[in-house]
């Protein structure tokens, strides 16, 4: 999808009256109604779900900020290719539009579909990671983390010393420490690294993006020492306008070249089109065939057929153009946009988020927000609780809650405790943001009235999926006290 000739970026309209706010390059053509339970029902709600936002049933939210996986809004166009689709279970012309599509995108010659991105992580640690490998990465993510242990191998986080740096101006804090990957290669030595996985829009510090120019030198590096880039593309959408938008080398350079450059850099591409094309699948890109071969053998065990991979041939339909409308700057600078607003206005009431403003959602810190709590307490959990108590907002805890023990049953802290508050592509509007931010502030205000939070149900594999947890003390009920002190009969 290319803009008509003369069209202004998103980005570059001003409001005569001075005010800053991001304006939408896209209309609202359906709806889908929401409610919002009064505060005795949301009480009751988060009590039921075990303080837990995953447990939590859709009638009882008001804005689903859970996540940005598999909610984003369609467009126009995907709707419309979507009743295109050619079911054939082999051969489909609906999979070989969507291959068409990626190796014109990515400039690659190899794809293999699968049904989201754990699918992805779950093939590639198999072939690639060997009991007692290392893989090195900029951070961790929860579910990749998961599948390179459960093969045997060791996750090293080798992330810039600013990425963890709750309040900032660097422009990108995802990016990984050269300095620290060639101490990594001297100690283990490269036969010892499975891969160096390169995740475009670190999820867990508050989706900070990397630069054009660090992802080069990471190339240079592992391509000197014989070692795989492994790049996990899923929000590779909001890091392209970061690199567009911050990286100066980049600002004259299109949303497809930088897509090219990026894909030149690295050996294995794998993403969730729950996050990227927003549809629901996902992928893995390859120019090795050797690779290729060795994966293949497992999507056809795991996932599907290689035409479809698990895959519904619709969303293929779908994925395919909107992974074209991806190379569109307005299609995708409205997330970030929309997220830089919820940041900047929290910061202006002095809400403790992390800054500067990353892709995915906006990211709250609860070790300042609730700093009379210890991280024993599961502080990120405990505000994702009372937000929706407050509220009827649903965050994801992404904090200790969404770590594991170690082997000894030890807890593992991390080392953020964030509420993140993703925007899905497309879906909120701007009075919905100013609701939450609203809410938010009000909480802050009368944050001392927060309590902690203990385990009652603690699977020992991704808990936060499954977990249940209960208040230490009755502070949610005076919570609920003080919020009809304040607001009267209103929602």
């Amino acid at each position: 999808m290319h803009p008509p000739a003369g069209a202004v970026s998103m980005s570059k309209v001003k409001f005569f009256s001075g005010e800053n706010v991001p304006l939408e390059m896209h209309k609202v053509r359906i709806v889908q109604k929401l409610t919002l339970p009064p505060i005795e029902r949301r009480l009751a709600a988060i009590q039921e779900a075990g303080n837990n936002t995953f447990l939590l049933k859709n009638r009882d939210i008001y804005l689903d900020m859970l996540t940005d996986s598999g909610v984003n809004a369609m467009s126009d166009k995907q709707l419309g290719a979507m009743m295109e689709a050619d079911d054939s279970y082999a051969g489909s012309e609906t999979f070989s539009k969507l291959q068409d599509k990626i190796r014109d995108i990515f400039g690659m010659e190899y794809f293999l579909p699968v049904h989201q991105g754990r699918a992805a992580e779950n093939i590639v640690s198999k072939v690639f990671v060997r009991p007692g490998t290392v893989v090195p990465m900029n951070y961790h993510f929860t579910t990749s983390k998961a599948h390179i242990v459960l093969n045997g191998g060791t996750v090293e986080e080798i992330l810039i010393d600013e990425g963890l740096a709750v309040t900032s101006t660097h422009p990108f804090k995802g990016n990984i420490d050269l300095d620290k990957l060639q101490a990594l290669i001297n100690t283990h030595g490269a036969d010892t690294i499975a891969y160096v996985r390169l995740e475009t829009g670190t999820n867990l510090i508050g989706g900070q993006p990397h630069s054009l120019q660090n992802l080069r030198e990471v190339s240079t590096l592992c391509r000197a020492h014989g070692i795989l880039v492994v790049f996990d593309a899923s929000l590779l959408a909001d890091n392209l306008y970061f690199i567009k938008t911050r990286e100066a080398a980049c600002k004259d350079m299109s949303l497809r070249e930088i897509t090219r450059e990026i894909s030149g850099l690295v050996d294995v591409i794998y993403f969730s089109a729950r996050k990227l094309g927003c549809a629901r699948g996902g992928g893995i890109i390859t120019n090795s065939e050797d690779a290729y071969l060795k994966m293949r053998e497992l999507v056809t065990l795991y996932e599907g057929f290689l035409t479809y991979g698990g895959m519904s041939i619709r969303e293929i339909e779908a994925l395919t153009v909107g992974l074209e409308e991806t190379m569109d700057e307005d299609m995708v600078s409205q997330g970030p946009q929309f997220i830089g607003y919820m940041v900047e206005e929290l910061s202006r009431k002095g809400v403790p988020v992390i800054t500067p403003a990353g892709g995915l959602g906006c990211h709250l810190d609860a070790m300042r927000f609730l700093d009379h709590l210890p991280q024993t307490e599961y502080p990120a959990g405990a505000l994702a609780s009372a937000l929706y108590l407050v509220s009827g907002v649903r965050g994801m805890e992404r904090g200790s809650v969404s770590e594991q023990r170690d082997a000894e049953g030890n807890e593992t802290y991390s080392n953020m405790e964030l509420l993140r508050l993703a925007v899905p592509r497309r879906v909120f509007t701007l009075s919905q943001l100013k609701y939450a931010v609203d809410r938010i502030s009000w909480l802050y205000e009368n944050r001392a009235l927060v309590g902690g939070l203990r385990f009652i149900e603690e699977p020992k594999i991704l808990r936060f999926f499954f977990g249940k947890l209960a208040p230490t003390t009755d502070w949610q009920s005076a919570l609920v006290a003080k919020f009809r002190a304040d607001f009267g009969d209103s929602l």
